[in-house]
């Protein structure tokens, strides 16, 4: 590892820890040359895993997306962004554990859908009339009743 400040690659590991998410491997260096401390993260390549659009179009998986759509489903809701951050991380967790390489857009909607319902009503009611693509009001009552229904059962 080169020193960001002296440009050496002569550094000893001071300290290391597992980062903050979970994700990746915290590591507190000291240059030998220059014993200034700097710190990196290093975390595990994965595959390039890429969604499958409704209309067979195959993008790479991008998490901010994914937190982005999120995000609109609970503007102005009480939802904190670590709860966010939480969803997110689960439904990835969910995605590695079942696919290597490719993942289907409607595996994603309903994923976030689940992990919306279980959250904030509201923000699961917007997500699902964006994602649902209602056409008109009498559709999107249908929705809301279907989703009523399960509720109470």
């Amino acid at each position: 590892m080169r020193c960001p400040f002296c440009r050496e690659d002569n550094d000893k590991v001071i300290d290391s820890r597992t980062a903050q998410d979970g994700a990746a491997i915290r590591r507190r260096r000291l240059c030998l040359s220059c014993n200034r401390r700097f710190t990196t993260y290093e975390s595990v390549e994965k595959n390039a895993l890429k969604v499958v659009k409704r209309d067979g179009v195959r993008v790479p998986y991008d998490r901010a997306k994914l937190r982005s759509g999120i995000e609109k489903a609970c503007w102005k809701r009480p939802i904190s962004a670590e709860q966010i951050d939480e969803m997110v991380a689960r439904i990835e967790s969910l995605v590695e554990s079942k696919f290597d390489a490719e993942v289907d857009s409607r595996f994603l909607g309903e994923a976030v859908m689940e992990q919306l319902r279980a959250v904030d009503e509201i923000a699961y009611i917007r997500f699902a009339s964006v994602y649902r693509q209602f056409k008109d009001v009498q559709e999107f009552v249908k929705g809301l009743d279907a989703i009523l229904k399960t509720e109470q059962s």
